[in-house]
């Protein structure tokens, strides 16, 4: 794993900006600054988790492979959350995969020395439960999305939701990519894509996806992202 050395500044992800002066201090001695290129993977499924990622920029997906290959996201990860939480609930590994799917930067810290912050730091442990309970409403409620609601506002969600995690309206995505994260066909995530582009909620450009009318694209999703988002709200996590 490459370092990068860059003086820690005022902390972007959302539990390290919690963290009181004490508890900071502790852990910012094992936090190794990192850059996360496109399609890093940060955790492998069923393996041990060695290190843990708290994103500043950029978007971590969690990903199911099933047998025949085919993939499909159940959860995304940005600021507000951390990469890596098998260690300190003590499971060590999940069936998932976790890779960036938008490049940026952030922190690493090996699961052994987490397990000991969490031990003993009140807040890191209160945000990091926080983070947990983010994630499990987000995967619960991302099912009953792809259960039941339609391709094209699945995508208005999901694009949503990268949004959240980042600062910029401009987001680096192909339709082949937007379709392994759905769990769809490519033509059928065109064909959504052309239908919001149309309604001039988005522009779409040789994998690039710029969000043009916020609050349209919010009317024209499910409540799933409404919940989702209300309840990373709720948990002071965006």
């Amino acid at each position: 794993m490459k370092s990068v050395s860059r003086d820690l500044p005022q902390y972007e992800n959302r539990i390290l900006a919690a963290l009181p002066a004490g508890e900071r201090d502790a852990i910012k001695r094992h936090l190794s600054s990192v850059e996360l290129p496109l399609r890093m993977v940060l955790q492998q499924a069923d393996q041990p988790t060695e290190y843990a990622f708290f994103l500043e920029t950029g978007i971590a997906s969690m990903v199911s492979t099933l047998r025949d290959g085919s993939t499909v996201e159940v959860g995304l990860i940005g600021r507000d959350g951390v990469v890596g939480l098998a260690s300190v609930l003590g499971t060590e590994r999940t069936p998932f995969d976790c890779f960036i799917q938008s490049p940026g930067h952030g922190y690493s810290i090996t699961s052994k020395r987490l397990k000991e912050h969490f031990a003993t730091c009140k807040k890191l442990q209160e945000r990091l439960l926080c983070a947990a309970q983010g994630q499990m409403v987000q995967m619960g409620q991302i099912a009953v999305c792809n259960r039941l609601h339609d391709i094209q506002e699945r995508l208005a969600r999901w694009l949503l939701s990268c949004h959240d995690r980042t600062d910029s309206d401009e987001l680096s995505l192909t339709h082949e990519f937007m379709a392994t994260m759905l769990g769809a066909p490519r033509s059928t995530v065109t064909v959504a894509a052309g239908i919001l582009q149309q309604a001039g909620l988005i522009e779409y450009s040789r994998g690039h996806v710029t969000i043009r009318d916020r609050e349209g694209l919010e009317d024209s999703t499910c409540e799933c992202y409404a919940i989702i988002r209300n309840e990373t709200a709720r948990l002071r996590l965006l």
